[in-house]
């Protein structure tokens, strides 16, 4: 026990000499030690989902070009642009889509094919053919019974010479 009562002590002296010493941050070596001695430094092992595409809306874009536009002073666009978390790529197209004056430039397109309307004669066909494949199942039904009313035809045809016969 008093072993370890002296590596404390030793631990404890070897602080009050770094007193002085700060870092960058302001705070002394001496009290990030006590704080975290007894914490393990664990990283971060979470597996993020995929990123997703950021878009911005046209009056989003407007706002910042608007107050990039004020900034008289150097390092004020630099302030802007990381509190809104962009970069100076960001502000550089928006100005040039501005400067197009395309309407459309301001707003975060689709991105991919665009969807294709269905042709009319397309859908004509399609109908076309389901009404197709309906009438010849209808067929088929009205030819299944002609041949039985044939079959009975002929049927009631033999036992009416039968009965033709006998008589």
């Amino acid at each position: 026990m008093e072993k370890k009562e002296i590596m404390v002590m030793n631990l404890d002296q070897k602080d009050e000499e770094m007193e002085g010493a700060h870092r960058a941050t302001g705070i002394s070596s001496s009290d990030t030690s006590r704080k975290y001695r007894d914490t393990p430094i664990v990283p971060d092992t979470e597996v993020t989902e995929k990123a997703t595409r950021r878009s911005f809306t046209a009056e989003y874009k407007r706002r910042i070009l608007r107050e990039a536009d004020a900034c008289k002073e150097q390092r004020q666009i630099g302030a802007l642009l990381r509190r809104e978390g962009l970069y100076y790529s960001n502000l550089d197209t928006w100005h040039r889509q501005a400067e197009r004056g395309t309407l459309d430039a301001l707003s975060s397109k689709k991105r991919g094919p665009m969807p294709r309307k269905p042709d009319q004669s397309v859908r004509r066909i399609k109908e076309q053919e389901k009404e197709i494949l309906k009438l010849r199942a209808r067929l088929k039904k009205a030819e299944l019974i002609i041949e039985a009313q044939k079959k009975i035809t002929e049927i009631f045809q033999i036992s009416l010479d039968q009965q033709q016969e006998e008589n």
